[in-house]
């Protein structure tokens, strides 16, 4: 297949994921759900850090969350114990997730009976940047552990994401992790960019990642435990 020929049939798929993901957007507001995607490479924290987070809003709010992972439930199974409802979405060769993955995984599921739902992307930095997944708030997480210029080696992630999160900041001292270096990497590449620190191990700056999201997404405070699916 020639060059302009890949180019083409990308362009092709880059559309018709724009079209659901447009649909999916529509949905989810419709529905009254406040969607958020999280983005790393692996060893990040994230499956660490959405644990905590839906066990924290658990208990305010109606949460449920999509994982995708080329192979295994691994994560999915870990995000069950926070007892919120979870769906893996297994890839295979794949990696990233798309709109029409988030919407087949969602076959059957009843939105209105959610305040937030979570989508934890494939580990990867690269290709999900390019794919719209419907969500409302995109988060894109960077571990101290991984040094301070993965803004600069990965920038479309950064330029697609709307908020950074820095994990594992219980770690920063005995990595040397260089703060300053750190935030204006990602200001060098996204100026303005809301960044947050946090922790999932001791809880450190949870509070303020939860009163960020609902600030953004003020809804009604009641705790989980209704059936998402039918």
């Amino acid at each position: 297949m020639s060059e302009p020929r890949l180019v083409e049939v990308r362009r092709n798929v880059l559309r018709q994921n724009d079209v659901l993901a447009r649909e999916l957007r529509e949905r989810f507001r419709a529905a009254g759900v406040y969607t958020v995607s999280l983005v790393s490479s692996p060893g990040s924290g994230k499956t660490a850090f959405l644990e905590k987070t839906l066990s924290r809003m658990g208990q305010r709010h109606r949460v449920a969350a999509l994982v995708g992972d080329l192979a295994t439930e691994n994560d999915a199974a870990r995000l069950r114990r926070s007892l919120a409802p979870v769906a893996q979405i297994t890839t295979g060769t794949v990696c990233h997730l798309d709109a029409s993955m988030v919407r087949g995984a969602l076959e059957g599921w009843r939105l209105d009976e959610l305040d937030f739902l979570f989508i934890e992307n494939v580990g990867n930095l690269v290709c999900p940047s390019s794919y719209d997944l419907g969500e409302e708030l995109r988060l894109v997480l960077l571990s101290v552990t991984e040094g301070e210029d993965k803004p600069l080696k990965y920038p479309t992630i950064f330029h697609t994401a709307d908020v950074a999160v820095i994990t594992k900041i219980d770690l920063a001292a005995a990595v040397e992790f260089d703060w300053d270096a750190a935030l204006a990497n990602i200001q060098a590449v996204r100026p303005q960019m809301p960044v947050l620190r946090v922790s999932a191990k001791t809880g450190e700056g949870m509070d303020e990642w939860q009163g960020f999201l609902e600030a953004r997404a003020p809804v009604s405070s009641a705790p989980s435990g209704g059936a998402v699916k039918p």
